[in-house]
């Protein structure tokens, strides 16, 4: 709670003119010029690694994740279901299908969770030595943890709503450069195309930020589930079938969703977006971010209150939290 207390008080300060300037944040902008999609300064990724992740946009490595750490995540996940675990500033969703029910509760009444981070069983996951020397390899030595969840994909009721549309993850970020973003997503127990797998389309994270907004989908669509609107299924795709503890590094451009869960059980994953702490944050104002930029900002008015003037950026600002290095801009 200690960093939404300082990220309070910085917004209080500027509400009163009061302006702190990074001493880096001018030169950064051009230092960012014809970056790689790979660092890989430690030397951990193969060179096939390496071009894949350049070429395809992502790149799985194999049993990172051990299991009785995934064990202890689904443990919380279950504790903050039920409600003998609370968490500052988490927030909760619900399939829309499960939504309308009232029969429904407890971990299966839950489809999402997301912001975890001042729950320190699940955001040990951020933190896990494994997990953060793949993630210097795409961001360098100073990396955030800016935006966590937790999947947990119900069976489709048959509505079909329990799949995910094509998207972006940039589309959420109002902080650039792209290339020195990546998420980490692990699969908590065997994910396959039976249970709504991950999808994606290789080589789209070099293609330009897309328009987003919600699918017109005769079932319904999950709040905050925006999709590519020009998107045609019949690009190539390929579905990311992975055992639990496997984990995909995967840019924010590349285009991605999960199919339905046409099983009983439900799908569970857990994720985090990091980025280099010396990216900074942009002015998503007239541009295709500005609309989920105004859905973000009435969910936090909402968590924190009125009387807090936000912007978008402030909102991640609140999110993130040094993961390694030092802490810079973000």
């Amino acid at each position: 709670m200690e960093r939404l207390k300082i990220i309070t008080s910085h917004l209080k300060n500027r509400k009163e003119g009061i302006v702190s300037v990074s001493p880096v944040a001018s030169s950064v902008g051009q230092h960012w010029n014809n970056i790689e999609y790979v660092l890989n300064n430690n030397l951990l990724l193969t060179p096939q690694q390496c071009n894949a992740y350049q070429k395809d946009g992502f790149v799985v490595i194999k049993g990172l994740v051990k299991d009785d750490k995934i064990d202890e995540f689904c443990s919380e996940f279950k504790d903050i279901c039920s409600g003998k675990v609370k968490v500052p500033g988490l927030t909760v969703m619900k399939d829309v299908s499960i939504a309308r029910s009232e029969f429904v509760e407890g971990e299966r009444a839950i489809t999402k969770i997301q912001d975890f981070q001042f729950d320190p069983v699940l955001f040990d996951f951020c933190t896990l030595p494994e997990i953060v020397k793949y993630v210097e390899c795409f961001t360098g030595p100073n990396i955030m943890a800016m935006h966590t969840m937790l999947i947990n994909k119900p069976p489709d009721s048959g509505t079909k709503s329990s799949r995910h549309p094509m998207h972006q993850d940039l589309h959420y970020f109002p902080f650039r450069p792209a290339e020195r973003i990546v998420c980490a997503w692990c699969a908590m127990e065997k994910v396959d195309r039976s249970n709504g797998c991950l999808v994606v389309v290789p080589g789209s994270h070099k293609g330009k930020l897309k328009q987003h907004g919600y699918p017109q989908w005769e079932g319904g669509v999950n709040k905050m589930y925006h999709g590519v609107m020009d998107y045609t299924p019949d690009q190539e795709r390929v579905h990311l079938e992975m055992e639990k503890g496997d984990v995909v590094f995967f840019h924010p451009l590349l285009l991605h969703g999960s199919g339905t869960n046409r099983t009983q059980g439900f799908r569970k994953a857990i994720s985090c977006h990091y980025a280099a702490s010396e990216c900074e944050y942009i002015d998503v104002g007239g541009t295709t971010q500005q609309t989920i930029a105004e859905e973000v900002y009435e969910i936090a008015k909402r968590k924190l209150g009125d009387e807090v003037e936000l912007k978008f950026d402030d909102v991640w600002r609140i999110k993130g939290r040094l993961v390694n290095g030092q802490e810079i801009n973000l």
